[in-house]
């Protein structure tokens, strides 16, 4: 997917929605443990509910690797439902030098070798350029690149000093010499609201994939003011708080209740704030 054709999804859709499927085996409704494959028909259940107020979906790895093989069928299943039409990530936050970090991106990229086509994945930079590169070396393929994380010890060592900035600055700066906007995305989280008029004088106009609005208390509205873009530039995930709505016979229901509450106050934002 381009980075235009994303923008043409967001547009037409009124959304930069992006659900999460994080399932976790032991708080999919119970109803569902006894289906073939619980997972997967959790989650073809929640992509049917919530397909038409998104654009992505973010399947998390950690949850289909914990299962061992039958996950990573489920996960296989899942990635070749998710309608093309939508933008696919994996969540692997991966990251590795040479052959290694080249075999990661064939797991993600290549369904001949693996059975997964996603059209992207998250990578972690802490080990440089040649930890990212061979993601890049799959063309059309997407690398979203941890910059600033919504978690508590990402003060650890993501707002560390340096050459008179922040670290994670001097990743978003150094990482714009291996690929441009339509091959790279950045991680920054909602709670970090304060820092994107920072990060959009470094990043005007690549896209940010935003988790922790929802559960995790991140403001939207805020993230909208000071992260879009003229393109739009922000896909918001919200995972828990979507796909765990509800955990009865309902729970698509539910989450198709969430999803579009939240599509509705992101057409408010793109008409006030995407220009």
């Amino acid at each position: 997917m381009t980075y235009q054709e994303l923008f043409q999804q967001i547009i037409l859709k009124k959304s930069y929605l992006c659900v999460g499927l994080d399932t976790d085996i032991r708080k999919i409704p119970s109803h569902l443990r006894n289906a073939a494959d619980p997972i997967f028909e959790f989650n073809k259940q929640i992509i049917d509910a919530t397909a038409d107020f998104c654009v992505s979906f973010k399947p998390n790895i950690a949850f289909y690797e914990a299962l061992g093989p039958k996950g990573w069928e489920s996960l296989q299943k899942t990635v070749e439902y998710i309608p093309k039409n939508h933008f696919s990530i994996a969540d692997a936050k991966r990251g590795d030098i040479g052959n290694t970090s080249g075999l990661y991106a064939r797991t993600f990229f290549d369904p001949e070798s693996s059975g997964l086509d996603f059209h992207s994945v998250t990578v972690a930079p802490y080990m440089g350029s040649d930890s990212v590169k061979p993601f890049l070396e799959f063309e059309g393929k997407w690398v979203i690149l941890l910059a600033l994380t919504s978690n508590p010890g990402s003060f650890d060592f993501q707002r560390l000093g340096f050459n008179g900035s922040s670290l994670y600055e001097e990743v978003l700066k150094t990482s714009q010499t291996w690929a441009g906007p339509d091959r790279m995305m950045y991680v920054v989280g909602a709670t970090q609201a304060s820092e994107f008029r920072k990060i959009r004088t470094i990043i005007p106009d690549h896209f940010l994939l935003v988790p922790g609005v929802g559960a995790q208390g991140g403001n939207l509205e805020e993230v909208s003011r000071f992260g879009m873009n003229s393109s739009c530039g922000l896909l918001v995930n919200a995972s828990r708080s979507i796909i765990y709505a509800g955990n009865g016979l309902d729970f698509a229901e539910k989450a198709k209740k969430e999803a579009l509450a939240l599509q509705k106050e992101m057409e408010i934002y793109l008409d006030k704030y995407c220009n």
